[in-house]
């Protein structure tokens, strides 16, 4: 069925999603849960959201034929990881509703673009530079302790180096391999926390509790909601979420992640144009779950409550740790396996989520003011 833009997916209608991964498997089932279908298109012969979409393509992300093909079969698309080459995001938006849009994307794809649009709004960051490999080998240029990253394609730690001496700035260059790279000054954060929000079509939004996010080697292992904010820095972070959704007329769910320093600062760290594994808790602890709200977001529904009825404390299963499926099993909380085939070191292969009663009826907050 061809429905204009204006119009919203109905039920039994189809959106398209960009990518197979867990992101994209646990869209589907949402879309599912709501009585909408799903094409997956992923250039991974093996990609898990497969298992669980109405139809599938396998294919390039530049294979313009597919690409047709795809749009046609579907009422609107969307995507699941921000490696999507944003030029075929644009091709897709002739075609069909494509949300978020190629400018949101582009803009969060390129770490150093989305540094310098945080700060044309006023958002407050870490300090930044561009780094070019050629001109600054030298360590006397560089204000340490930093962090110097790839400006594309980095996750989980991937594509960054904390540079202290001479010695991390060498591996780092020869690690980098003359790639474009953005160098930010360290932060000395008291603990990060992230927010969850959605807007739709027609620009409402609407945000979730922030969780306090704890990393290791760089990959998320924990997010527990309620976060130890204050009511104020929890408000302040879901208005400059809005105020970033809002510059990129970004249709939704989007996560920011925020730096707390020790002196009860908020720095956003990095945008995700998509669906979060720090919003994984949603699915147990909220009636709306951060899937189910993008595809309300994307397919033109209003958008759902994000209240949480519950506490909640989300774990990710790592590499090896998925292999204890049946301990896992036995525990109280909510398994969440991902159907990858194969088990690798640092990568995420299911999470488990374990719920709590709210500390009273009215506090959602890590404590009050």
């Amino acid at each position: 069925m061809n429905l204009p833009s204006r119009f919203p997916v109905p039920p039994g209608g189809t959106i398209g999603i960009l990518g197979g991964g867990q992101l994209g498997r646990m869209l589907a089932l949402a879309a599912a849960k709501v009585g909408v279908k799903s094409h997956i298109y992923s250039n991974a012969a093996d990609a898990p959201a497969f298992d669980v979409a109405t139809k599938c393509t396998f294919a390039e992300f530049d294979d313009q034929t597919s690409l047709a093909a795809f749009a046609g079969s579907v009422n609107a698309i969307t995507f699941e990881f921000e490696n999507v080459p944003s030029d075929t995001i644009a091709m897709l938006a002739r075609a069909k509703p494509t949300h978020p849009g190629a400018h949101a994307l582009a803009v969060t794809q390129d770490r150093l673009a989305e540094k310098k649009f945080l700060s044309r709004i006023g958002v407050a960051t870490t300090e930044y530079a561009a780094f070019n490999p050629e001109e600054s080998g030298e360590l006397g240029q560089i204000v340490v302790p930093a962090v110097l990253k790839t400006r594309r394609f980095g996750y989980d730690g991937k594509g960054q180096w904390t540079i202290r001496n001479r010695a991390d700035l060498e591996t780092a260059l020869a690690r980098l391999k003359g790639a474009p790279a953005i160098l930010e000054r360290l932060v000395d954060f008291s603990f990060e926390c992230s927010v969850i929000a959605a807007r739709g079509r027609d620009g409402t939004f609407a945000a979730y509790d922030p969780p306090e996010n704890t990393h290791g080697e760089h990959i998320l292992r924990r997010s527990s909601v309620p976060a130890p904010l204050t009511r104020a820095q929890s408000e302040e972070a879901k208005a400059v979420t809005a105020r970033i959704a809002e510059a990129l007329a970004y249709v939704g769910v989007l996560a920011v992640e925020f730096f707390v320093t020790r002196e009860g600062v908020l720095l956003v760290n990095e945008i995700a144009p998509r669906v979060h594994n720090s919003g994984h808790w949603t699915l147990e602890a909220c009636l709306v779950s951060q899937f189910e709200q993008h595809v309300r977001a994307i397919a033109g529904w209003p958008l759902g409550d994000p209240a949480r009825h519950s506490n909640a404390v989300m774990e990710n299963l790592i590499g090896a740790e998925a292999e204890d499926w049946q301990t896992l099993a036995r525990k109280s909380g909510a398994l969440h396996l991902y159907g990858k085939n194969e088990i690798r070191a640092a990568r995420k292969m299911g999470h488990i989520t374990q719920i709590s009663p709210l500390n009273d009826g009215n506090q959602r907050d890590g404590h009050p003011d």
